[in-house]
Formats: C-alpha cells, structure tokens, sequence
C-alpha cells in the first residue's frame, strides 16, 4: 500500500515537472494581454446577446494567461465561444485591486456582448481574487459559475516560504483577505464549484482548497493522483470544469453550506 503512495505520488511529481517545464517555454506568449474578441451581432445592451455565456480565465500568482492554452482548446472543441483571459499586473500587491480590476473588465464583457452574466474560471490565486469581487464587491450579480482549481480557500501555510509578497501574505492562514471571505455573505447568487487534489503540494494542507463556507453555493470536487499545475491542464479536470459550467439549474451541483466531495480520480 505504502509503495503504491510512493509510486503515485512519484507519477505525479514528473507530471508536475513535465507541466512546468512545457509552461515556462509558453510563458512568453502570455505576458502581452489578448486581443479581445469583437462583439457578436446584437450584441447591444438593447439586442439579445448571441452565443453562450462568457468565460474569463484568471490566472495565479506571478503566472499569466498561457497557463489555460490546453483548458481553453478543451473548451473551445466542446461548443463554449466567448473564451477570455484577463492578465492582472505582475506588480499588483493586493488581492483587492485586482478583485476592482476583474470586476472592470466583467462589466467591459457584459457591456461588449450583452450577456448580463459570465463565468469565471480561477487558478490558485485567481480563484481567490474571483472569490473576493464575488463576495465582497457585488460580483454575484454578475458572474453565474465560479470554478476554481487549487485555491487557497482558507489559506495555504507553503505562502510563509515567499511571505514577502504582500499577495503572498495574503494568501496565509488567517490573513484580512481571508477572515472578510470568512465572513457572513448572505444571498450570494453565484454557484462556487472548488477542485482541489489530494497531492497539490502547494496547497498545505490540501483540503484548504475545498471552499466551506455556509452561506454560499458549493460543490468540492476531490481530485486524485495530481498536482497543482496540473489542475488546469490535466483533460479530467477539463471535463469537470466543462460539467461545471454546464450546469445551468440553481442547486443542479451545489447547495449552501455543505456538499460531500464527489472524487475524480486522474
């Protein structure tokens, strides 16, 4: 049994590798922001908006929009247009602004395709900054499906080896950031769906990537036999990720307050 630990963990350490090393030669072509796409016929705030709801891709910590090349072909293949990134600034210092920042470009979307509402899909502290204008500035009149992978909801302690970040620092157990998300957000509209992998060694411990809070709409999907980077390129969770922003109906995967796991294994 130990040796199947070992042997698992160890596939996923060369997954992680394999993941990083393909990541830092794509890298350079994610720093410059995308062109965005052009708003479709009737698209007006006055005409009926065209296509499916539109889905913003955020990135984490001192990363960029290349990390989402293959989830976005996934997405893409499987009928869901209307496919953006947004790129917040390498020199943000708080999670705050650039919650202000994604809330702008939200109402740039809106305005450009006449969908009152989008999705949003966040990786590690994209997430959280997602969470937060969600939570905390009106975002959930705005934004249908939250999907986030590998977050720290309730803090990651690996953030004290590069806490001289203040976003770093916020990441922390116990931050301000983290004890207003912990807050009380009664009526929050939006579907939180948090996957999180029981062998993401940068979430510490791994279950701080689940989002339990009582007031919200969430549905924890446990990822097995994978890392951290692999969250937003491994085909699985691309699939769930699709389930996710499929699911139309209020309460079709989530309820408020508390939802058992349902475990995808990698």
């Amino acid at each position: 049994m130990e040796f199947a630990k070992v042997t698992t963990l160890m596939k996923a350490t060369a997954l992680e590798v394999a993941i990083l090393t393909g990541h830092l030669v794509l890298y350079p072509t994610g720093i410059v922001a995308e062109r965005l796409a052009p708003a479709p016929p009737d698209a007006s705030p006055g005409g009926r908006p065209r296509g499916g709801r539109p889905v913003l891709l955020l990135h984490g910590f001192v990363d960029n929009r290349s990390v989402f090349v293959l989830l976005r072909r996934s997405l893409t293949r499987h009928g869901r247009d209307g496919i953006e990134s947004l790129n917040y600034s390498p020199l943000t210092c708080d999670l705050r602004a650039a919650a202000e920042a994604l809330g702008r470009r939200v109402e740039e979307i809106r305005a450009r395709t006449g969908h009152a509402e989008v999705d949003i899909v966040g990786h590690s502290l994209g997430g959280l900054i997602a969470r937060y204008y969600v939570q905390r500035l009106g975002g959930d009149a705005r934004v249908r499906t939250l999907v986030t992978l590998g977050t720290p909801h309730a803090g990651t302690t690996m953030a004290r080896l590069a806490a001289a970040h203040p976003l770093v620092r916020q990441m922390r157990p116990g931050s301000g950031v983290l004890r207003e998300l912990a807050g009380p957000a009664p009526g929050c509209r939006t579907r939180f769906v948090s996957f999180w992998s029981d062998l993401d060694q940068v979430m510490v411990p791994v279950e701080t990537a689940r989002l339990d809070h009582p007031d919200l709409l969430v549905h924890n999907v446990r990822v097995s036999g994978i890392g951290h980077l692999a969250l937003p390129v491994h085909p699985t969770v691309a699939a769930g990720v699709r389930e996710a922003l499929d699911a139309d109906g209020p309460g079709t995967t989530a309820r408020r307050g508390e939802e058992p796991d349902a475990s995808s294994v990698a």
